[in-house]
């Protein structure tokens, strides 16, 4: 088809050099829009309007850099040394420990990387089209060349296409030209070629998005062959960037490594130079030091549980876009928050109205048109009324969806406060057929500066010109209102309104001349003049039941909430009473005296308590959080609008509604709440804080179980015994306690103070000295002492006493450092249970709330046994079967353990206090 092979070879410039004709000529489509069927041989043809994706790298080439990473070459360095000196049996223990992690490793990378592609496909995008002459909502994959866009604000431009018409049409095209500006566009023809992108003011692009206004498109290019597409082919081919989380871990293995291999030439000196040792003596002593200190899993358990978390917050309606924003979670210490939707249900139904003087009360609720308007308990029906409802409504894009076989109830599409007044218009008897009776001729969209909308309509007197909006923009635009004693009644009732914590819409109207063309060179704020003032709507957005229970929470857990609305401050005030945000007195900021006040008087502004922004816009919403950013704060925003984008993006943490946020919002943000429930952001910090958590739980578990492992052969050369913990021994140390029961510690779920403690400075390193303490001075100490002593206890049961020498070979020898190798797994079975919390009580957590944990004991447990019981296993890493008062002795290991880390956990969380002795 001549059509399609155009559409496959054209450029832009050759695009926008078309006439409209000529552009529905060669794309084979009108402006009806494409029958199902072209669609359906157009997406067969030319593939879905996907963005090239990166070419996979090939498994075995992703499995064999498991293989390769710092610690790996180390663990290979060793092999090759164990094999260079006649160490067979040690050779292929060091090579089965590095087959082991790596094959973990690269299996919970292909398993994260499946739960992030799982986790998109919940948030497809939808875009409006008209084929058939029927307006549709499809997914951005779906879109075909030759399809009829429909775009608003907020819509991102799922491909590029060619605009056939526009009412004041703005665009960011920042993502491809770097302008920050929106630059307008407009439906006419571009005769000129080869000129740049920002000038072909008749196209639109993919990845661009609508700011205001809104048009039509006809999509010339979809997919690889968009200029976004391009781009995107050669952004694959940079390498992306580590998180904070992964530089710090990766920081922390190259001290270890730094470090374990200069303790192993250390030791090594002093072996040989000091202690008398032979050469290879003196290499399986380093080799010994080194691999003790080596914590092999903690790459793939910090994996593990960053993407364990992800699927938590899933299922918590919180969809974290990227998995090192998942630690940042739980450093957050304000929530900069909207209060519709958010805070409150999204769902406007209008509760009152007022008129010439009269209140009027709405009934029913919902999206439900079912109810009526009345006054003093009476039906009303006055002609002024009606004529309010009907101007709001004519001046709404919003559409009432009836319940059908996927939705039981009435919903709505489009802004919920104008679904709410379609509702309004329902109840007053104003019908669909009659509203349609006066056609829209242009419109002046809503924009979150001039908080109002203005549409035209053509009426049997003329154009008719329909304006809502917030009361203070649209009552200086009225004739009535020139004088204070004009105002007082409107502003009274408005008030009064204000107060019950309803927000508020001014409805106005005039008459245009009817030779006048609207909007057809005319000024804006012209049309916009001398109204005639109507009257006012009320309508409640009721809170959610659950949003008092999370402030709550958030208040225990140090975290600032501060709300900052474009609604009226009296309406965001009731609406903050209500949920326990504020207490008396309230302090309400508008985004006018925001205006006046500089950064200074801001940052000062900003250490009182009960503050409420209230007519803000996204502008006022940016300067705060970098502000609070100032002031060293974490924040966490939320946002749903496009001029929200900023925000998010400027934020430490940005949060997108799911719901109700545009594409670009969601773009911008790093969580998406699938719910748009305030909730969720508190749940999905506490799941935040669990990861750092647990990150630290494991790490202090691994670095706790190297110091037994280290300390014998400190022993051995210091104090000349006989080696109690072979290399071979270490390996499987290594390979029975460390692995299973981190990755259990890794998905432990939250404590039960988690949120009743002030948040963590982003500063602090994720091992800190009280961590080290903890980890090699108390609990790796403890599993030290335990471990000799069974090593020790086998000869004394057997005979020894303390001043004979003890036997370095034979059987005895062997059982002991079978006991010395029971007598580390036994305190790391301990050990484990003691890491769940830094200080709470493992009683007061619940023995049986990690169950993965247990089960990983277990298996522990059972790992032991088959090296010790099965005899190849028993002849490779050199054990023999204890005797029953040995296990008896082991079995007290980690009670033992636990009770001195139960112990210490109370003298912390109760220190003993001196009393002071007066003199």
């Amino acid at each position: 088809m001549k059509t399609a092979d155009f559409a496959e070879k054209a450029t832009p410039s050759e695009v926008a050099n078309l006439s409209q004709d000529e552009l529905f000529e060669y794309l084979a489509t009108s402006p009806q829009g494409l029958s199902s069927g072209e669609v359906l041989a157009r997406l067969r043809r030319f593939g879905l309007n996907r963005l090239p994706r990166p070419q996979p790298t090939r498994w075995f080439i992703e499995l064999g850099r498991q293989f390769l990473h710092l610690f790996a070459l180390l663990l290979w360095a060793a092999a090759c040394l164990a094999w260079w000196v006649g160490m067979t049996e040690l050779t292929w223990a060091i090579v089965v420990v590095i087959l082991i992690n790596g094959t973990f490793s690269y299996w919970q990378q292909f398993k994260a990387e499946q739960a992030v592609q799982a986790l998109e496909s919940l948030l497809p995008r939808r875009v409006v089209v008209r084929r058939n002459e029927v307006e549709e909502t499809i997914s951005a994959e779906e879109v075909a060349l030759g399809d009829v866009l429909l775009l608003r604000e907020g819509s991102a431009i799922p491909a590029d296409a060619r605009l056939i018409h526009t009412e004041r049409l703005r665009v960011d095209m920042s993502s491809l030209t770097g302008e920050s500006r929106p630059v307008s566009r407009h439906a006419g023809r571009c005769l000129a070629r080869d000129r740049a992108l920002a000038e072909l003011s008749n196209l639109v692009l993919m990845g661009t998005f609508v700011t205001s206004g809104r048009g039509e498109a006809v999509v010339f290019a979809t997919g690889a062959q968009t200029e976004f597409g391009r781009l995107a082919t050669l952004t694959h081919e940079q390498a992306s960037l580590p998180g904070p989380l992964q530089r710090e871990i990766r920081r922390i293995t190259r001290v270890i490594t730094i470090l374990a291999v200069a303790m192993g030439g250390l030791f090594f000196a002093l072996g040989w130079g000091v202690a008398g040792l032979t050469p290879v003596q003196g290499f399986l002593f380093a080799l010994g030091i080194i691999v003790a200190n080596v914590p092999e899993g903690l790459l793939p358990t910090i994996s593990l549980s960053l993407a364990i978390a992800v699927r938590r917050m899933a299922a918590r309606q919180a969809i974290v876009k990227r998995l090192e924003r998942v630690e940042a979670l739980g450093a957050v210490t304000v929530i900069l928050t909207d209060k519709t939707g958010t805070l409150t249900r999204n769902q406007m139904t209008v509760r009152g109205l007022w008129c010439a003087g009269r209140t009027y009360e709405v009934s029913g609720t919902g999206y439900e048109p079912v109810g009526e308007i009345s006054c003093s308990g009476t039906p009303a029906t006055d002609s002024a009324m009606i004529q309010m409802v009907r101007t709001a409504a004519l001046c709404c894009d919003a559409r009432l969806c009836p319940p059908n076989t996927e939705r039981q109830i009435w919903s709505a599409e489009g802004d919920p406060t104008e679904a709410a007044l379609l509702v309004l218009a329902y109840k007053g008897a104003i019908t669909p057929a009659q509203l349609a009776e006066y056609p829209r001729l242009a419109e002046l969209p809503f924009d979150s500066m001039r908080k109002r909308m203005t549409t035209i309509q053509c009426s049997p007197e003329g154009p008719l010109v329909c304006v809502k909006g917030a009361l203070n923009e649209v009552l200086p635009r009225c004739t009535i209102a020139r004088t204070p004693e004009e105002c007082r009644p409107i502003e009274e009732a408005a008030r009064a309104f204000a107060d019950r914590g309803w927000r508020v819409l001014a409805i106005a109207s005039r008459m245009l001349p009817e030779t006048a063309e609207p909007l057809n060179g005319q000024d804006p704020e012209a049309v916009e003049s001398n109204l005639t003032f109507l009257g006012l709507i009320a309508m409640e957005d009721p809170p959610r039941a659950e949003v008092p229970a999370a402030l709550a929470r958030c208040h225990s857990a140090g975290v600032r909430v501060i709300m900052a609305t474009g609604d009226d401050g009296h309406t965001a005030a009731a609406i903050a009473r209500e949920i326990g945000y504020l207490g008396d007195p309230v302090r309400i900021i508008t985004g006018a005296h925001l205006d006046r006040i500089n950064d200074h008087a801001l940052g000062m502004l900003l250490g009182h308590r009960h503050l409420l922004f209230a007519r803000v816009s996204p502008a006022h919403k940016l300067r705060l959080v970098e502000a609070l950013q100032r002031r060293g704060s974490v924040v966490a925003v939320t946002g749903d609008g496009v001029n929200d984008a900023p925000a998010l993006k400027r934020a430490d943490v940005g949060v997108a509604m799911g719901v109700s946020g545009t594409d670009v919002a969601r773009e911008a943000a790093d969580v998406i709440l699938l719910d748009d429930n305030f909730a969720t952001i508190v749940a999905a910090i506490e799941e935040g804080r669990a990861v750092y958590d647990n990150v630290r739980k494991f790490v202090t578990y691994i670095f706790a179980s190297n110091v037994p492992e280290g300390v014998p052969f400190i022993a051995f050369v210091l104090f000349r015994i006989p080696l109690p913990l072979t290399v071979m021994q270490i390996l499987a140390v290594d390979l029975g306690t460390d692995l299973l029961p981190a990755l259990a510690l890794g998905v432990d779920p939250p404590e039960p103070d988690i949120m009743r403690r002030p948040p963590r400075a982003r500063a602090r390193p994720l091992l800190d000295p009280a961590t080290l303490v903890r980890a090699y001075c108390w609990l790796g100490m403890i599993e030290a002492l335990l471990g000799l002593g069974g090593f020790f206890c086998v000869y004394l049961l057997a005979g020894w006493r303390p001043g004979q020498d003890l036997v370095a070979n034979g059987p005895l020898y062997v059982m002991a450092t079978t006991m010395s190798l029971a007598g580390i797994v036994a305190c790391q079975l301990g050990n484990a249970l003691a890491c769940r919390s830094e200080r709470e009580s493992l009683f007061s957590l619940g023995l049986f709330s990690n169950r993965p944990l247990l089960w990983a004991m277990v298996a522990e447990v059972f790992l032991l046994l088959g090296l010790i019981y099965l005899p190849p296993l028993a002849e490779a890493f050199q054990l023999t079967p204890l005797e029953l008062p040995h296990w008896l002795l082991l079995a007290s290991f980690g009670p033992l353990l636990l009770f001195a880390e139960e112990v210490r956990k109370k003298l912390t969380r109760h220190p003993i206090r001196r009393r002071s002795r007066r003199r």
